[in-house]
C-alpha cells in the first residue's frame, strides 16, 4: 500500500460508526459517541474533525506480543496513566501513578488500549479544554462508540499495523 493517509468517513445509519480506508484496505470502525465535531472540546464524545498525524503507539505487554509495525511502539506499564486534566501542566500527556487529577487509566482491563496509537491531536501544540487521548485503539463488542478516538477490530488493526509509519495522517472526514 503506498498510502500514507488513513481516511475516516462517516458510516450511514449511526453517527458512532465510520469507515477507514487505507490504499485498497476498507475497514468497519467506530468514532466518538456524539459522533464528529470541527469544535472539539474536552468531554464532548467527539471524534475531531481533522487530519492528526500518527506519532507514537503503545502495547499492553501481557496481551498481544509480536507486533509487524515500523511505529514506535512502547510497552505500557502499571502505572502508566494519561492526564485528561485541562489545567494540568500534564494536559493531554502521558503521567504516572499515583496522579491525583483526571485520567485515561493506559493498562485497561477491556483491552480497548491493548494496542493504542497516538494521534496528534492537541498533543503538539495543546490548549487547554480543546480535547485528550484522541487514539486510534482497539474496538469492544458490537463496535460501542468511543469517548472520541477512532477503534478498530484487533483483526483490523493487525492489517494496518505494518504500514503505519510515525507522521502517517489519520483523517476524518
Amino acid at each position: 500500500m503506498k498510502s500514507t493517509t488513513l481516511l475516516v468517513r462517516p458510516a450511514p445509519g449511526k453517527k458512532s460508526r465510520a469507515l477507514i480506508q487505507f490504499g485498497a484496505l476498507r475497514v468497519p470502525a467506530a468514532i466518538g459517541r456524539s459522533g464528529r465535531t470541527v469544535l472539539k472540546r474536552e468531554g464532548d464524545g467527539a471524534t475531531p474533525i481533522a487530519s492528526m498525524k500518527l506519532l507514537s503507539g503503545f502495547r499492553r505487554g501481557d496481551r498481544p506480543t509480536h507486533l509487524q509495525t515500523p511505529l514506535a511502539i512502547r510497552r505500557i506499564r502499571e502505572d502508566m496513566l494519561w492526564c485528561d486534566q485541562p489545567d494540568d501542566a500534564n494536559y493531554n500527556r502521558p503521567v504516572r501513578a499515583p496522579f491525583g487529577r483526571s485520567h485515561e487509566e493506559m493498562k485497561r482491563k477491556d483491552g480497548l488500549y491493548d494496542i493504542c496509537l497516538v494521534l496528534d491531536w492537541n498533543v503538539t501544540a495543546r490548549a487547554r479544554n480543546r480535547g485528550s487521548a484522541i487514539f486510534f485503539h482497539l474496538i469492544g463488542p458490537g463496535y460501542e462508540p468511543t469517548a472520541g478516538c477512532v477503534a478498530v477490530h484487533p483483526r483490523d488493526m493487525q492489517r494496518l499495523l505494518p504500514f503505519m509509519r510515525r507522521g502517517n495522517v489519520v483523517r476524518v472526514l
